[in-house]
C-alpha cells in the first residue's frame, strides 16, 4: 500500500484478472488500493482489470456510500478455448482454498517435500519431477 508494486519480469502461472477477481471472491467490498497491494500491481491497472471483468459480464458492482459492492457471476465460463468448459466458481473455489491452504500450511511448507498440497479438484495429486 505504499507506493507502486516491485516489477515482475518473466511469466507467471495465473494472469492479473485471475488475481484480481479471486481477491474481489475474497472480500466483495475490497476496496481498490487494498487488491493493488495483494495483486502487486497499481491502482490504476486494477481499475482497468476490473472495467474488463465488468465489460464482459464477469462482474458487476453496486455503490453504497463510498464503497462499491461486487458481485461476481459464478457461471460464466472462463474466456480462453482450451477451458470453455471451466466456469468462474471452479477457477475461483481452487484459488481461494489454495490462499488458506498457504496461510496456514506455510510453516509446514518449509519443511519441503510435502505435495499433497498439489492435489487439485480431480483428486490427482502432482508429482514432483525427477527421480
Amino acid at each position: 500500500m505504499d507506493g507502486v508494486p516491485e516489477p515482475h519480469t518473466g511469466w507467471t502461472f495465473l494472469t492479473n484478472h485471475a488475481r484480481v477477481l479471486a481477491a474481489i471472491a475474497d472480500n466483495p467490498n475490497v476496496r481498490i488500493r487494498h487488491i493493488a497491494a495483494h495483486c502487486r500491481l497499481t491502482e490504476r491497472a486494477v481499475q482497468k482489470i476490473i472495467s474488463d471483468l465488468e465489460r464482459d459480464g464477469y462482474l458487476s458492482h453496486t455503490r453504497e456510500g463510498r464503497t462499491n459492492t461486487y458481485r461476481i457471476d459464478p457461471a460464466k465460463v472462463l474466456r480462453h478455448p482450451a477451458e470453455a468448459r471451466l466456469k468462474v466458481a471452479e477457477l475461483l473455489s481452487l484459488l481461494v482454498r489454495a490462499e488458506a491452504d498457504r496461510s496456514t500450511a506455510a510453516p509446514q511448507q518449509q519443511g519441503g517435500g510435502d505435495h499433497r498440497a498439489a492435489e487439485v479438484s480431480t483428486g490427482r495429486a502432482v508429482r514432483p519431477a525427477g527421480p
